[in-house]
């Protein structure tokens, strides 16, 4: 095993060295090893559909019906959520909504209350 790191693009696990600096051959990026290891990762801001910025235990309100899916049940326009989780993916906000239980929704589709 190589214990040089990932592509910081790709995160490709084959990355060699040219000279002074480390390159990927799957998509052709090269970067110093020095400046991969200074640059810590940018916090991940989610943003709520009026661009404000998100935490966890704010209360939103969702702005469109949603369909659940895997059921007949509608999440309507309005619904306060109180108390969310943010995390990794697609659907960036973990809540449990009153009468339908757990599950995630995309920021996009929420505003702040």
């Amino acid at each position: 095993m190589s214990s040089l790191p990932p592509c910081p693009q790709c995160q490709s696990a084959y990355t060699y060295q040219d000279g002074a600096l480390l390159v990927c051959p799957e998509c052709a990026h090269e970067w110093s090893p020095e400046a991969a290891i200074e640059a810590p990762e940018a916090a991940r801001v989610v943003r709520d559909a009026n661009g404000n910025v998100l935490q966890d235990g704010d209360a939103v309100v969702v702005i469109k019906d949603l369909k659940v899916k895997g059921s007949s049940l509608v999440v309507k326009v309005g619904t306060k959520v109180k108390g969310i989780r943010l995390v990794e993916g697609d659907h960036d906000i973990d809540c449990k909504i009153d009468g339908i239980g757990a599950m995630q929704l995309k920021s996009e589709f929420v505003r702040k209350a």
